[in-house]
């Protein structure tokens, strides 16, 4: 009767046992669910798309330089009453009165040339003056139409530069917020399993607090018919004050783990979130070439060495180009004048310009070679970086992919030996309630299958981790095979 009367209380425990009180108004949250949470409504986003937004609009500027431009300047009005020195004929100074009132107007359409560097206006204007005092009259001059070139020669081409690198620029910028979304996504993954690994421990505190009660209880009963010592009694007694111990730092740190997700996942502090075990995926391995060859393609990475060292080439080429500086300014085009604003119109006249600008520097001691070896050596300092820069990339898309398919060996143990923990602790509590085995020896069983739970937990969490950091690097989602993409266009406005 007595054999009978512990395993009913055994079986007792095992009905009620590993089941974790949750409130009635709280909402499960999975993996998947907290990632796009995190992806739309977290600050790290939010930084993110603003950080988009502005090299997208720096790359519509640069747009907008090799499109014509359309520009209207004028004075108005501009008012003169004033005396200014005056030299004559004969070499006497003398002081004039300028009494004037002055009105301009021009329209230009403007557009740079990427092919030469150089710039090209299409331009009218009118001007009005009006000779105040004794004597008044109005006056105009009008430039009907005028064309007008400006080119550097031997000078850096910098419109051709900026055509390369500002489209390589705004494609780094791209790259970088989807890999900006999967650091979001990263830091979603390590808030979620910190709250899933303080809601295990939660349950497990509280799994033990009751095994704890229910065993004492039993302890007594047997203690009562000499089959247990009083050492053993009280020992019993200890681990359930522990065991309340525990529960209370577990729920403390399970809201503290809770506040900073909801914060994380810009949720209202009233929110209780209960983490969803993730789902387990259909085991793969991934292949190091190909994960390489994924990075390299979508990665900022790759654009953003591409870039420096246009970069440096560029400031290689400027600094050569301003060893010597030769500029042609020519201005074709026609002028009238007149009292009358029509016939200032009429009886057109020539009107041409031409310049050409030349600044040699015969002695400089060499400061423009110097600064030409100062930007070719930055150049070579850069592509060394880069290389190895390079091949620090390449190895740590290897030691990604390694520990990831090394993982998925892992996680299979770690589930392995959560069930076998789970069932040699549910055995341990039999076999101790019919005498078989002492209080150490089911205190090891609980020990091991509460480690062998928190490391299934911790193996599944370093498994996601991986698989998340491999996406980060690549932006090429392996489980269904498709590159990481947004529409850039509508997140930019």
């Amino acid at each position: 009767m007595k054999r009978l009367f512990f395993l009913a209380l055994a079986f007792a425990y095992c009905a009620a046992a590993f089941s974790a009180e949750e409130g009635d108004d709280a909402v499960e949250l999975s993996l998947t669910e907290a990632i796009r949470l995190a992806q739309l409504q977290s600050v790290d986003a939010a930084v993110a798309l603003n950080e988009l937004r502005t090299a997208y609009w720096e790359y519509r500027t640069h747009q907008a330089d090799q499109l014509p431009e359309v520009n209207f300047t004028g004075t108005l009005p501009a008012y003169s009453n004033s005396y200014g020195k005056y030299q004559q004929a004969d070499g006497a100074y003398t002081y004039v009165q300028n009494n004037w009132l002055g009105l301009s107007g021009k329209i230009s359409a403007d557009q740079n040339i990427a092919l030469t560097g150089g710039k090209v206006s299409l331009s009218t204007s009118l001007d009005f003056t009006r000779q105040m005092g004794a004597g008044a009259y109005s006056e105009y001059m009008s430039i009907p139409l005028g064309l007008t070139f400006t080119q550097p020669i031997f000078g850096v081409n910098r419109q051709k530069w900026l055509r390369r690198i500002e489209p390589l620029r705004y494609r780094e910028a791209k790259a970088a917020y989807i890999e900006s979304v999967e650091n979001v996504t990263l830091a979603a993954i390590s808030y979620f399993f910190n709250l899933l690994n303080a809601k295990e421990n939660l349950s497990i505190a509280y799994q033990n607090l009751e095994n704890a009660d229910k065993l004492y209880e039993i302890a007594i009963a047997k203690r009562k018919i000499g089959h247990i010592s009083e050492s053993e009694l009280m020992q019993l007694k200890l681990s359930a004050l522990q065991a309340k111990g525990s529960v209370t730092e577990a729920q403390s740190n399970l809201n503290a783990q809770m506040f900073r997700l909801r914060a994380f996942l810009s949720l209202g502090e009233g929110d209780s979130i209960v983490p969803v075990m993730p789902e387990k995926t259909p085991p793969f391995r991934m292949d190091y070439n190909r994960v390489l060859e994924k990075a390299i393609e979508n990665n900022a990475f790759a654009k953003r060495i591409m870039r420096m060292q246009l970069e440096a080439d560029f400031q290689v080429a400027t600094a050569k180009g301003n060893q010597r500086s030769i500029d042609l300014y020519a201005s074709v085009g026609y002028t009238g004048q007149d009292r009358i604003p029509g016939e200032a119109y009429s009886r057109l006249r020539g009107n041409q310009i031409v310049e050409v600008g030349v600044s040699i520097p015969l002695l400089d001691w060499g400061k423009r070679k110097g600064k030409v070896k100062v930007a070719e050596s930055n150049r070579d300092v850069l592509l060394s970086k880069n290389k190895q820069e390079q091949m620090n990339f390449n190895q740590n898309v290897f030691l990604l992919v390694e520990n990831f398919n090394n993982q998925a060996g892992q996680l299979e143990i770690a589930e392995q030996a959560d069930l076998i923990a789970e069932r040699r602790y549910l055995t341990s509590i039999e076999t101790f309630l019919t005498g078989r085995i002492n209080i150490l020896d089911l205190n090891d069983a609980r020990t091991s299958k509460d480690d062998a739970r928190l490391k299934h937990i911790q193996e599944l969490y370093r498994y996601w981790n991986y698989y998340y950091n491999i996406r980060s690097v690549t932006l090429y989602d392996f489980l269904s095979d498709s590159s990481l993409d947004a529409d850039f266009e509508r997140l930019s406005r």
